[in-house]
């Protein structure tokens, strides 16, 4: 499942997707399966928004294979392929291999620039890393 865009000035799972999607996705992930219509009722707690555009929506990212559909007689039941901890581990991935690869030693060092504002439990899981590789070696 790799998505075709980044979207670097948005934030969160807006970088990823799209409002809506990422709104559907949220609602999918704190409720694991569930129906357009459900989607939709959650959804409306905040604005309306038309059947057909959910239905669109939560087609378009099966599509993407971001939420699988099981049909259940009349009705479809949508649920994500992975959890939300999986996904965005798994994007992050790609999107830090990708940069590497086209950017090499210029993205390390905005990365180990980036360190001054972390806390200090990820600079030392980094320290471990770290010294795991120069074992391999």
């Amino acid at each position: 499942m790799k998505l075709s865009r980044f979207k670097f000035h948005e934030s969160g799972l807006n970088r990823f997707f799209g409002p809506l999607e990422a709104k559907v996705m949220d609602i999918l992930w704190s409720n694991e399966q569930l129906a357009i219509k459900e989607v939709q009722a959650k959804l409306e707690q905040e604005k309306h928004v038309n059947f057909n555009t959910v239905m669109t929506v939560m087609n378009r990212l099966v599509e993407k294979d971001v939420l699988e559909k099981q049909v259940h007689g009349r009705a479809s039941l949508y649920r994500p392929k992975l959890s939300k901890e999986h996904f965005l581990e798994k994007q992050s991935k790609e999107l830090t291999n990708g940069l590497i690869e086209d950017f090499g030693p210029l993205v390390v060092s905005h990365m180990l620039d980036a360190l001054d504002d972390i806390d200090d439990s990820l600079i030392e899981k980094l320290e471990q890393k770290i010294k795991q590789l120069k074992k391999e070696t």
